[in-house]
Formats: C-alpha cells, structure tokens, sequence
C-alpha cells in the first residue's frame, strides 16, 4: 500500500499566534446572529496567552490551562443592583488553553474559538446552555 502525504502546509506551519487568534475571534464574532452581536454594545474581546495569577488562584485552577475564557465585570442581570464593577465589562480568550484543548479534541480551532466566545458572552447575558446551544448551531 502506498503512503500519500497527508501533512498538507502543516510542515512549515506555526501555531497561531496572539494576532492570529485575534483575526480569528473576529471572524468567528462576525458570524454569530446579527441579533446576539447586537446586544453586546461595549464588551471589550482580548487575547492573551494565559490568565494572570491572581485569576488561577481566585478560581482554584490547577493550571492557566484550565480556562479557556472569561468573562469580566458587571453582567445584564446585575447591571440594576447595588454593585459595581471595576472598569469595562471584558471577554478575554486565552489562546494557549485554546489550542492545548484543539490539540486534544477532534474540532476545528475556529469551532473552538466560537464555542468559547458564544459562552463568554452568553454569561455576560446570563443566556442558558440550552440558548447558547441554539445560537451556536445557527453559526455553523
């Protein structure tokens, strides 16, 4: 039986890296439902490799690998309570978690990516799992 090269571009190819990700986020944002986009107003998306310190220890992670997002600041649903936040309300992605979990799993990295950014949001809207579900598979 004969081998056929199955490697593709892969052999001169490097992981994505920060910006490369961050096109990647914008492309995957860009194709949620128009209606879902709309309602995120303000919210600042960001990369960054890993979570800092202070977030590992603050959620109890055993590695920075175990988060893949997060969502920062004051949700919809506590916008009319007596709280306050600390600044802008933020979805931050961390593209070295990201890729550890595609390296893992049998998805393509822009399903990743917009399967994190859906339930980053969808927290921020305090949307269930069965909603971020349905809007997840109206992108595909």
């Amino acid at each position: 039986m004969a081998r056929t090269d199955q490697t593709g571009d892969w052999a001169k190819r490097y992981s994505p890296s920060l910006d490369e990700m961050e096109s990647l986020t914008i492309e995957a944002f860009a194709h949620l439902p128009e209606q879902f986009r709309s309602l995120c107003g303000d919210v600042i998306i960001q990369l960054a490799d890993f979570p800092e310190d202070q977030i590992v220890d603050d959620m109890g992670l055993e590695t920075p690998f175990d988060l893949l997002g997060l969502f920062e600041g004051v949700g919809i649903g506590e916008r009319f309570s007596m709280t306050t936040g600390d600044g802008p309300n933020r979805i931050t992605l961390y593209r070295r978690a990201i890729l550890d979990y595609w390296a893992e799993h049998e998805e393509a990295l822009g399903e990743i990516v917009t399967h994190v950014l859906i339930h980053e949001i969808g927290h921020h809207f305090g949307l269930s799992d069965d909603d971020m579900e349905k809007i997840e598979a109206s992108t595909e």
